[in-house]
């Protein structure tokens, strides 16, 4: 992410407006967005969770990549039937994948490990000609040496990203030779009990509300 202001605002407002599309807003500096986005908004009625109750529950994108053991990995019907966080985003991000991903993995920590095996924390590479299995396993296991990592064709991940309202750019390399990859910067949670995203939480979220909701993602408790 280069400009975390600018991700920061977009989050504020976002949050501010309770019925926003949610687009380019982590880990990249470009604007505008795609009409042909799902559209996310929150809910208000009460829930157990604190992360944002969603008003639309999303189906699990039909995606298939390649996981860090170099094998075929079916999003859907391999997280079936248990609850799932999906973030998108890259290795090489400075600030705000590392983060969230590290935010995510000490809240698992903290879970007894029968609630840890219930949940699939899953990361999708936004930048796969970089983001080799290799690469995606040494990075995840600084997090959750159980955390999947899914790499393959940038196409496919931006089409799923955006049956999510997750919007995704190419990378672009800059003239040091760093790579910017805009993306979203939503985690989503799916509940077992449907394997449709129930609860969004927003680039910033801080470990504390991860180490609330896991438990009762862990459990199946309804949004």
């Amino acid at each position: 992410m280069s400009r975390t202001t600018r991700t920061t605002r977009l989050a504020g407002a976002a949050a501010l407006a309770l019925a926003a599309a949610l687009t380019l807003s982590a880990c990249g500096s470009s604007g505008g967005g795609d009409s042909t986005a799902a559209k996310v908004t929150r809910q208000k009625e009460d829930t157990p969770y604190q992360g944002t109750k969603l008003a639309k529950n999303f189906e699990k994108p039909d995606l298939q990549l390649t996981d860090t053991s170099g094998q075929p990995f079916d999003l859907r019907q391999q997280t079936n039937g248990k609850a799932t966080l999906l973030f998108f985003g890259y290795t090489s991000c400075p600030d705000v994948c590392p983060t969230t991903m590290g935010d995510i993995g000490v809240a698992m920590k903290a879970l007894p490990a029968e609630d840890r095996q219930k949940i699939n924390v899953v990361f999708v590479s936004t930048d796969p000609q970089r983001d080799t299995p290799k690469v995606l396993r040494t990075w995840l296991d600084s997090m959750g040496s159980d955390f999947i990592g899914l790499t393959g064709d940038l196409a496919k991940v931006k089409t799923a990203a955006r049956s999510l309202g997750i919007m995704i750019e190419d990378p672009v390399v800059n003239g040091d030779g760093t790579v910017t990859s805009t993306h979203g910067a939503q985690v989503l949670a799916f509940l077992p009990s449907d394997d449709k995203a129930h609860v969004l939480y927003m680039s910033g979220t801080e470990e504390k509300t991860y180490e609330h909701d896991l438990p009762l993602l862990a459990k199946g408790v309804a949004a």
